[in-house]
């Protein structure tokens, strides 16, 4: 059934406040959201597997390249359908909620202050995405060469992991999931719009396209530099199975004594990881807003 662009652009009725007026919930923004995480995600699974292996093992990007190298091309992309399942969605529910949020509380609360909104709107966006913490999980046992020959895939490694430990397996890692998800979400969310008033205006598409591209990619560059020793201590607390569970503190105290105190060493693969973010987050900002331009005809700053 054909469906029109007006159709398209209307969003969906949540409810309706005390004042009678109708609050909405951004559609595009969930839709948008999926479909540039998916651009994203095919483009730069490769990469994340690289700082992965850096992360878990300690070692340099050219160690880790010639790591899965040897492994072959069949298991370059092995454990990429978690990410690309989880990340999707995590990518929709951090645009939409914080959008539909953002928007329910400057309909309903004009006079509180920007700060108080953008802090509420991206804790609200960021725990939502923390429950697919599950799909990260699987996703780090996928990664890691010593799993290979154990879980054959992606069901098969849910399967194993419910069947052998119980569904509370599924969750480790979740403490440092929320915390990057909820605080990282502030900082993007707060200075992307800002970053790109900073480039000179352009009217042609491609023009625009870059701005949106360069805004998300350094905002989303510094933001994953911020919180990479965090990412280590979550992969370092979901690459066990059937232990016990770690702390936060736990984590980062063991792999700190790990790679012997250094503060350093625990920054290894970060330029990786800033190279991986640099490019990922620039592809889901320009592809969002040229998205809803595409089928929403609303991109922000694309007209």
């Amino acid at each position: 059934m054909a469906i029109s662009s007006s159709d398209m652009t209307k969003s969906i009725p949540h409810k309706l406040p005390p004042d009678g007026t109708d609050h909405m919930v951004k559609v595009e923004e969930f839709v948008c959201g999926w479909g540039s995480a998916f651009i994203n995600i095919i483009i730069t699974f490769p990469i994340n597997k690289v700082m992965f292996r850096q992360m878990l093992h300690g070692v340099n990007s050219q160690h880790a390249f010639r790591q899965i190298h040897r492994e072959g091309m069949q298991f370059l992309y092995r454990g990429c359908l978690p990410p690309l399942l989880q990340k999707t969605t995590s990518v929709s529910l951090m645009f939409g909620i914080f959008n539909t949020n953002k928007s329910y509380l400057d309909h309903n609360f004009p006079n509180t202050f920007y700060i108080t909104k953008l802090c509420l709107s991206g804790v609200a966006s960021g725990a939502s995405e923390a429950i697919l913490t599950p799909f990260e999980r699987v996703q780090t046992l996928l990664q890691d060469k010593h799993y290979n020959s154990k879980y054959r895939n992606t069901y098969h490694a849910f399967q194993e992991l419910r069947t052998n430990f119980g569904i509370k397996e599924y969750f480790r890692g979740f403490t440092p999931i929320l915390i990057r998800n909820s605080i990282g979400n502030i900082f993007f969310f707060g200075l992307k719009d800002p970053v790109n008033d900073l480039f000179p205006p352009m009217e042609s598409l491609s023009g625009k396209l870059f701005s949106n591209f360069m805004s998300g990619a350094f905002v989303g560059a510094l933001t994953s530099t911020i919180f990479y020793p965090v990412n280590v201590v979550k992969t370092k607390m979901q690459v066990c199975c059937g232990t016990p569970f770690l702390s936060i503190t736990e984590g980062f105290r063991l792999i700190f004594n790990e790679r012997g105190r250094s503060i350093r060493r625990l920054y290894l693969g970060v330029h990786v990881n800033y190279s991986r973010a640099f490019l990922s987050w620039g592809i889901i900002n320009a592809s969002n807003e040229l998205l809803k331009k595409m089928f929403f005809n609303e991109g922000n700053n694309i007209s």
